[in-house]
């Protein structure tokens, strides 16, 4: 049995320095993206610099880490790392206040800028948000890039929202096409909705779009947005980050959207519909939980993962000012919300040691040191980076479950994983402005074997057998 609460320890001064910085431009974005890229099964990380350049991490084991040679980029906002050639190496998409740029992944932590070499369209606006996904016989993804407010718009900022892109698979590399409207997205996410049907949710920030904005679902096999005869309905918030995962056990994720004031849990229906989750369910985290500042939180990026390996997965919530907006919170203190027994959450960030106040963006709940327990790296604006060691007493057994199959989609992004009770898709996106490719943190409690089921991108099925407390790889039969 898991002890009370967790427990962390600050282990920042171990990381290169490294903030997120500059000005309007990078008021949001400062995502990280963390991934193996040395085949060594320890996580490294790609953060976001704004202003400053984009660094490169290398984990090189107990918690040391060391700055690593990459392209020199600014106006970096975010990065995502997805194996796009297939050739085991992963690789980074890169979102910048500018042209975007795709980075070649290769041995020992190399990375080349491919962008031109794929064929991927160059353009010059203000990349935000990413997703991808395989269609069904694709070698190659598609992906979704969120575009921010049209800064080349003489009315703007505000109801200048820049139209989003489509890059899809063609001969010669990628063709690009609009995805409209679009009401400056601030995470994208590629997956099953609560119908089961594969599907694009873009979350936007209402702060530019005032007027006739909302939040959006893209059909990817329909290639339309969904409406109120759908049963979507028109939700309108200062939308940040996406995060998804089945709470309540249904084999529906649920989906976390934060903002300015309420953070929103919507809770997936039997008919395919979402419903805002009740106050008592304790996940709004509307306002500081310590420091006395009664003003509203804003909410970043938000990530679920099971913490103490209870089984039950719980909620981190990155929080932090624009800038110096005084309707809202200056000081707000980040969530850690443990998952109960009986579904509710309980705020844990200060009694943990992770309730920090700088101004966050970013975040990762990921095993740095391979004992089984999720850490915490948070990104932060005009700060240093974060990074928390879990040290957690008593916590259960775990899993960590890495998909491999044959062909384009190397890493089977889309494949479902149900295991103990649980449902975990395999995706690409959500967040703010980054996110991982290192595997399916599981935890399981009590239990040392289980019975894993993978649900392949292509719909076929295989049942594993696995002992707990290691990193397994699965491959489709």
């Amino acid at each position: 049995m898991a002890q009370a609460g967790p427990v962390f320890t600050d282990q920042s001064h171990t990381l290169p320095a490294h903030a997120y910085t500059g000005g309007w431009e990078h008021f949001v974005g400062g995502g990280v993206a963390v991934f193996d890229c040395n085949g060594d099964a320890l996580p490294d990380i790609f953060a976001a610099g704004g202003a400053d350049p984009a660094k490169l991490i290398i984990n090189t084991g107990a918690f040391s880490f060391a700055a690593g040679a990459i392209p020199d980029l600014t106006g970096v906002t975010g990065a995502y790392p997805i194996d796009m050639n297939a050739d085991g190496h992963t690789d980074l998409f890169i979102l910048r206040s500018g042209a975007n740029v795709v980075l070649s992944g290769g041995p020992d932590c190399l990375f080349t800028d491919a962008t031109r070499a794929w064929g991927v369209p160059i353009d010059n606006k203000w990349s935000t948000a990413f997703s991808a996904w395989w269609d069904a016989g694709q070698e190659h993804p598609t992906m979704a890039v969120g575009n921010y407010v049209d800064r080349d718009d003489p009315d703007g900022p505000f109801e200048s929202c820049d139209d989003n892109t489509l890059l899809r698979p063609a001969d010669d590399g990628y063709m690009a096409a609009p995805l409209q409207p679009g009401f400056c997205p601030l995470s994208m996410l590629a997956a099953r909705d609560a119908s089961g049907a594969m599907r694009l949710r873009v979350s936007n920030d209402r702060h530019y779009y005032v007027k006739d904005g909302f939040e959006q679902m893209w059909d990817i096999g329909e290639e339309r947005f969904l409406t109120q005869s759908d049963g979507w309905e028109k939700v309108a918030l200062w939308g940040m980050g996406i995060a998804s995962r089945d709470v309540t056990g249904d084999g529906r994720d649920e989906v976390m959207l934060t903002s300015m004031g309420d953070q929103v849990l919507q809770i997936a229906q039997s008919d395919g519909t979402y419903a805002a989750a009740p106050y008592s369910v304790g996940t709004y985290a509307q306002r500081p939980h310590v420091g006395g500042d009664g003003r509203p939180s804003t909410g970043w990026h938000a990530e679920f993962g099971d913490i103490d390996n209870d089984g039950r997965a719980d909620l981190f919530i990155a929080k932090g000012n624009v800038d110096q907006m005084p309707g809202m919170a200056t000081r707000d203190p980040n969530n850690l919300l443990m998952q109960r027994p009986d579904g509710t959450f309980n705020e844990a960030s200060a009694d943990a040691g992770v309730a920090s106040t700088a101004r966050s963006r970013g975040g990762a709940l990921v095993d740095f040191d391979g004992d089984g327990r999720l850490d915490l790296l948070v990104s932060n604006r005009r700060a240093p980076l974060e990074l928390y060691r879990n040290e957690t007493a008593d916590t259960g057994h775990w899993l960590r479950i890495v998909l491999r199959q044959q062909g384009g989609n190397r890493d089977a992004i889309g494949a479902i994983v149900t295991l103990a009770g649980q449902t975990l898709q395999h995706t690409i996106g959500g967040g703010h402005a980054g996110g991982q490719l290192f595997g399916l943190h599981v935890g399981l409690g009590a239990l040392s074997t289980v019975d894993v089921t993978v649900t392949w991108p292509d719909g076929t099925r295989s049942v594993h057998s696995v002992d707990a407390d290691r990193a397994v790889t699965l491959h489709k039969p």
